[in-house]
């Protein structure tokens, strides 16, 4: 039986990568996925493809930098389909490893910026609906940079999601609505190809290095979709306020 069937599920950051990854194994496990992400060619691609195997998908094209967007992809879904079951907060951008000297106001304002003010305003759109309905589930996808392993924004943000996740977690605890977290490793995504890394720091990258089982492999992004379903459906039922590293034993 299909686990999320009937589910009316959000996933941004759903144009590539992870959150595209889990659009789709969501749409094969029976949501209706909302895909949100800026760029509408991406994410018209991504839909057609859902359809093409039989799911179900929308779309909103929304920069979610903005309280505005943020609010804009949530009012949408609920509009349309009269409630939120999922919320899986997956946008999100790096750092390119610059230490805290390194980082400029520009840079930190931007990350911090999409990896955790979106993250704060969708939850809060979200909760709303969700506390009227009595149920709800969130998956803020963090980073195992949240151990300090990346650069200063990136580590900075990633560790206040988790912090959100658990804060959020408490406050509905026993209400019907949940909220967990994963730390993905290394995944071979558009934010650390090996164009991407070559404007690393790369004194910043030979630094968290040291903390890492480089030897390990990478994972996949069905690896990190597989995560992101079981926090989704009832199988975790029973858990909530907890992160879980996806990383093949990097951080061991």
């Amino acid at each position: 039986m299909a686990r999320l069937d009937g589910k009316i599920a959000v996933v941004t950051g759903s144009g590539s990568g992870i959150g595209e990854t889990t659009a789709k194994l969501f749409a094969r496990e029976g949501a209706t996925v909302v895909l949100v992400a800026r760029r509408e060619e991406t994410l018209r691609r991504v839909k057609s493809e859902i359809e093409a195997e039989g799911g179900n998908a929308v779309y909103v094209s929304a920069d979610l930098s903005t309280l505005d967007g943020c609010e804009k992809a949530i009012g949408y879904t609920v509009d349309k389909f009269g409630r939120i079951d999922i919320l899986v907060n997956n946008a999100g951008i790096a750092d390119l490893h610059k230490s805290t000297v390194g980082t400029d106001d520009e840079l930190w304002n931007k990350v911090v910026g999409i990896n955790l003010n979106a993250v704060f305003y969708l939850c809060r759109s979200a909760l709303k609906h969700m506390e009227k309905q009595g149920s709800g589930n969130i998956v803020n996808v963090s980073s195992i940079g949240a151990f300090g392993l990346a650069g200063a924004a990136y580590s900075s943000t990633k560790a206040a999601v988790i912090a959100l996740t658990k804060n959020i977690a408490i406050q509905y605890a026993g209400r019907g609505i949940r909220c967990n977290s994963t730390l993905p490793g290394p995944v071979p995504t558009a934010l650390n190809t090996p164009e991407a890394m070559q404007h690393f720091d790369p004194e910043m990258r030979e630094i968290t290095g040291r903390h890492l089982d480089t030897s390990l492999p990478e994972s996949e992004t069905i690896d990190q979709a597989n995560a992101i379903l079981f926090f989704a459906c009832d199988e975790s039922k029973a858990i909530t306020g907890q992160y879980l590293a996806i990383d093949n034993g990097w951080t061991l």
